[in-house]
């Protein structure tokens, strides 16, 4: 599985490059600004991306729009972000284009190594994975009156779980209950955000789009 890594921070860069490559990853490029990212992607089309919101030359959201420039020219293009704090606006931004896998993770979350491997092996397949730290700013935001004011409590923490990227299973299994009990919530979701019966994964990634772009801009 081949990848592209962009990231400023030396350190952190070849600390990404020796992480993936012991689990299987082959480095295509490994870059520290905008130009260069975009460069790389269209050049080598990886089957996934890793990359830092921000790099030079402004430091501010070079990383994000060199992939977000990429995935029009590739469309589907797999892009997992890395970000040092909550940024709402550019989850809901990438997530906006609905193909290929996307990411959004905040940078401690590459300590744990087992599920941040995980987590880019899952948008390599074309998955979701967003932090639950995001989602739960995101949950938190919302009022009565938008789609996720219809949801119960229980319908909520289970959305939370399916931008994580959870299975009904691995959902079940955290709270303890049967899949089937999670099927119910995950339909009662579908339904009230008014998803029309598609392919699993697709409404998934609706349901999950549904409500990041709820509002023109988030606050």
């Amino acid at each position: 599985m081949r990848v592209v890594i962009a990231e400023d921070l030396a350190l952190l860069r070849d600390g990404l490059i020796r992480l993936l490559t012991a689990h299987g990853f082959e480095v295509a490029e490994a870059v520290d600004n905008g130009p260069m990212l975009l460069d790389a992607l269209t050049r080598h089309r990886p089957d996934v991306a890793v990359v830092d919101v921000r790099l030079p030359p402004g430091h501010s959201d070079e990383g994000l729009r060199a992939a977000l420039a990429a995935r029009r020219l590739v469309p589907g293009l797999p892009v997992l972000i890395l970000s040092q704090y909550v940024e709402q606006l550019y989850a809901r931004e990438l997530l906006s284009g609905r193909s290929g896998g996307v990411g959004y993770l905040l940078k401690d979350r590459v300590g744990d190594v087992d599920r941040f491997v995980e987590a880019v092996r899952r948008v390599a397949a074309g998955g979701t994975v967003m932090d639950p730290e995001v989602i739960a700013q995101l949950l938190t935001r919302r009022s009565r009156d938008e789609p996720l004011g219809g949801l119960t409590p229980r319908e909520r923490e289970v959305l939370a779980l399916m931008a994580e990227g959870l299975s009904n299973l691995a959902i079940a299994a955290r709270f303890r209950v049967t899949d089937k009990a999670v099927g119910k919530h995950t339909n009662n979701i579908f339904a009230k955000l008014g998803l029309p019966p598609c392919e699993d994964h697709n409404r998934r990634v609706m349901a999950v789009l549904a409500y990041l772009q709820a509002a023109p801009h988030l606050p």
